[in-house]
């Protein structure tokens, strides 16, 4: 049941509309101004432009999540509209319109939010040694292939997280009265009996019998969808960081010093483990109050002294610690800066040999008496221990060097000699491959492979790039890859003769015919079902639910509920699209069962969801309207962003 609050949103957001908020009018949006101006930029916000390569960069992350997720199923005309590339706009206006306001608050994360939140992150996680400690060097290059250090991508996490307060303090008050969260769950128990009867095309195919006449019209009318797609045979090199890789090896002296230079990232701190016990007088308690702490530590620092074997027992009983007290005040292992207690706790501990115990040491939460337990020394990992990983990163980072030092290079080349890319190919040790490309993406290949980038399919089926064989550009696909191709044979898209295609468009003009003759049909015994209120011809009953809907497809389903429930017996049709038509019986409306306290409880939660989700909205709304938001054009054509 509670799926079909995440499933009808729409619905559970009108409800709350009726039932919360009576009399509120709406608005309109503000739409799209006609022609890009000659600038750069697609919008303004506050002043801060958003480039038209930051909106291709979005569409086009947008469209290689969904080849990812999609695959095979992917069809770019569904993206390709109009409607979409607004929705990628108005969500970057939004994102900007709450960075100001996040910024005008002057809002932030700590760093143990952010240390919180990196932890929380499965590749991360990941990098964990054996000890727990992550592997730092790993971590360094893992951010490195996204192009960032450790302190860039903290502050990246940090500003998501000063982001996400605003619309998290929004979500996190929001409220659901149970008497309507028990209404909305009632409806959604709700079930109907119905009898169906469908009016299916397949069932009408062996009564068409298409004339030739009628297959040459339907040709002529539907021409393009028989045409068949534009081919160009390519050759095309790729120059990147990685192609770079082979054509680059650090020397030994190189590896030495890259070494000695970054010797700190070889090495382990040393940890300790420790134990100890707690007695509590926090920095703000009163000076008698510390006196009388400082009083009972001196006892029990006695006893620790006389009964050294029984330190574990003795942080039982007299330990204020909760989180370590029942452990016999055992903390684990850590390393300097790792426990709250600050310097002074360090500076106590780590003096410990194993098995030695403090005297009392003072910090902001109390006195403590600390018995180290286990010492692990610093460790510094040998040069031919590391010598792997040290190629490895001097690699990555000289074949970066190298893509930066010669991009400009590649790309004059590429140029200058039009009509061969074997040069740039021996200059920079690149390998020249071969493919055959469509101006669609090829959903069989990688979503990031440059030869579905849509500015390099663009490029490729130019006119020069077609007709003369001249190499494209360089074109920069991101994640820094250049790529350039040049077309060796080319075939346009072309429409087969109409005996070529014959069968398909029998198959076409069939399925058509059909498809008017299930509805003709299903529309005329609508008609004599709604004179006649029989059941004839119907299926056995069965109860539906917004929940469960027993095979109904859910545009009958919408229909079947549409039907006014104190009018039955009533008859509802349903145009199924390919599939025909279908007449449903509604016979009744059976209550749902008794709404148990948990799933009420759930239900109210959902809801409230929902409603959050609604306030957060129009907060952000609220935030772009009195924000100032500039459009220099329109982004119903995107030849940057849609395939062409």
């Amino acid at each position: 049941m509670l799926d079909f609050f995440r499933n009808h949103q729409r619905l559970m957001m009108f409800m709350l509309i009726l039932v919360i908020l009576p009399g509120l009018g709406f608005v309109g949006i503000q739409g799209f101004r006609g022609f890009f101006d000659e600038s750069a930029n697609v919008a303004s916000v506050n002043g801060h432009n958003i480039t038209r390569v930051e909106y291709d960069d979005a569409m086009r992350q947008q469209l290689d999540r969904a080849r990812q997720v999609l695959g095979a199923q992917f069809d770019m005309k569904t993206f390709d509209t109009p409607e979409h590339r607004r929705e990628i706009l108005d969500g970057m206006i939004e994102q900007r319109v709450l960075a100001d306001e996040t910024q005008r608050l002057h809002l932030t994360a700590s760093d143990d939010a952010v240390r919180r939140t990196l932890m929380a992150d499965p590749v991360i996680s990941s990098l964990k040694n054996p000890d727990g400690s992550i592997d730092i060097e790993r971590y360094k290059q893992l951010l490195a292939m996204q192009g960032m250090t450790p302190d860039q991508y903290d502050e990246r996490v940090r500003y998501t997280l000063a982001m996400q307060q605003l619309p998290a303090s929004i979500q996190g008050s929001a409220f659901t009265s149970k008497t309507l969260a028990q209404h909305l769950t009632e409806l959604a128990l709700q079930q109907r009996e119905v009898q169906g009867i469908a009016f299916h095309p397949r069932d009408y195919a062996a009564q068409v019998q298409p004339t030739d006449a009628q297959l040459q019209a339907y040709y002529d009318a539907h021409r393009n969808d028989f045409s068949t797609q534009a081919t160009a045979t390519i050759q095309y090199v790729v120059m990147s960081p990685a192609t770079l890789s082979d054509s680059v090896q650090p020397s030994d002296a190189d590896l030495k010093k890259y070494y000695d230079d970054n010797l700190a990232h070889f090495r382990t701190e040393g940890e300790v483990r420790a134990s100890h016990i707690l007695i509590a007088a926090p920095k703000d308690a009163s000076a008698a109050d510390k006196a009388k702490a400082k009083q009972k530590a001196e006892e029990v620092l006695a006893q620790v002294k006389a009964h050294p074997d029984q330190f574990a027992q003795i942080a039982q009983q007299n330990s204020q610690d909760p989180g370590s007290a029942s452990k016999g005040g055992d903390l684990g292992y850590f390393g300097r800066g790792m426990i709250a207690g600050g310097q002074a706790f360090d500076d106590a501990v780590f003096a410990l040999k194993k098995d030695e115990i403090s005297g009392i040491v003072q910090t902001d939460f109390g006195f403590h008496i600390v018995k180290v337990t286990d010492v692990k020394p610093t460790v510094t990992r040998s040069f031919d221990e590391v010598k792997d990983q040290i190629t490895k990163e001097l690699k990555a980072q000289l074949a970066a060097k190298a893509f930066t030092d010669n991009s400009e290079g590649f790309t004059s080349l590429v140029y200058e000699k039009a009509k061969s890319l074997q040069p740039a190919a021996d200059k920079y040790k690149l390998q020249v491959q071969t493919a055959t490309v469509t101006p669609q993406p090829d959903p069989k290949l990688p979503p990031d492979s440059p030869l579905n980038n849509p500015k390099f399919l663009e490029a490729v089926f130019a006119n020069d790039s077609v007709s003369a064989h001249n190499n494209t550009q360089a074109v920069d696909v991101g994640g820094n890859t250049l790529i350039s191709a040049r077309v060796t044979d080319y075939k346009p898209a072309a429409v087969p003769a109409f005996d070529a295609v014959k069968d398909a468009v029998r198959q076409k003009v069939i399925a058509a015919q059909s498809d008017e003759a299930a509805h003709k049909d299903g529309l005329a015994k609508l008609a004599e079902f709604e004179r006649s209120k029989t059941t004839t011809g119907f299926s056995s009953p069965l109860k539906v639910s917004r929940n469960d809907s027993q095979g109904v497809p859910p545009a009958a389903l919408s229909a079947i509920y549409k039907v006014d429930g104190q009018k039955l017996p009533a008859y509802v049709g349903v145009d199924l699209g390919d599939d025909g038509y279908a007449i449903y019986r509604v016979n009744q409306v059976v209550p749902g069962t008794a709404i148990d306290p948990h799933t009420l409880a759930a239900s109210q939660q959902q809801v409230a969801q929902v409603d959050a989700q609604t306030q957060a909205e129009a907060f952000i709304k609220a935030l772009r309207e009195r924000s100032k938001v500039k459009f220099y054009g329109s982004v119903d054509t995107a030849p940057q962003t849609a395939d062409q």
